[in-house]
């Protein structure tokens, strides 16, 4: 069987605002905006539409904020926690021999960063990121190019995502989905046990 996992909100939980707003100038009176607009580039940039130096660059004009690049790029990485309930069903899946694949919106700071961070993503066979793609899910392209680049079966491969967006786009090519809810990790476990067993019948 294989394995489509989605990395935010899945397989590590973040905190992207209050890791960020530690770049502001002292006494800037519009925070909420100036995170608005980072948040709103950022889309573009983990589709690879921008280089990682061009960002920073645009991001620390942005916010007016007084870090270097290397003060950015620290800030911009330490924003994870790994959820360790779905890690421990990752170690089982691995050890019980599945393939397993990493498809993740993200962008050029954060990998291959989290890989060195977090050694566990070694479970990983394969990643389709982005930022290396040049789309973004929920955009039908990037599911096009993990299928074919991975030779992949929609009706075997089981796919977990926590937005419903992603998900949507999931379904409509044929994947068996699953969105995630960090705060209900065993609605996840019910259904891979259930997909499980249905693909042994």
């Amino acid at each position: 069987m294989t394995f489509l996992f989605d990395i935010g909100r899945v397989l590590l939980d973040f905190d992207f605002e209050s890791s960020m707003a530690r770049l502001f100038p002292s006494g800037v009176t519009d925070p909420a905006e100036r995170m608005k607009l980072l948040i709103e580039r950022k889309d573009e940039f983990e589709a690879g539409k921008i280089e990682t130096d061009d960002y920073i660059a645009w991001a620390l004009e942005a916010l007016d904020s007084p870090a270097t690049s290397d003060e950015f790029r620290h800030a911009w990485q330490q924003i994870f926690t790994p959820n360790e309930p779905m890690w421990q069903c990752v170690r089982q899946l691995a050890a019980d021999g599945h393939r397993l694949i990493l498809f993740s919106n993200i962008n050029g700071i954060h990998w291959p960063w989290i890989t060195e961070e977090f050694p566990e993503f070694s479970l990983f066979h394969d990643a389709v990121v982005s930022y290396k793609t040049g789309f973004i899910k929920p955009q039908p392209e990037i599911y096009q190019h993990a299928i074919g680049v991975h030779d992949l079966d929609p009706a075997e491969t089981l796919y977990i995502d926590d937005l419903p967006q992603n998900i949507a786009t999931g379904r409509e090519l044929g994947f068996r989905t699953w969105q995630y809810d960090l705060n209900d990790h065993p609605a996840f476990e019910s259904w891979l046990a259930a997909e499980l067993t249905a693909s042994k019948v």
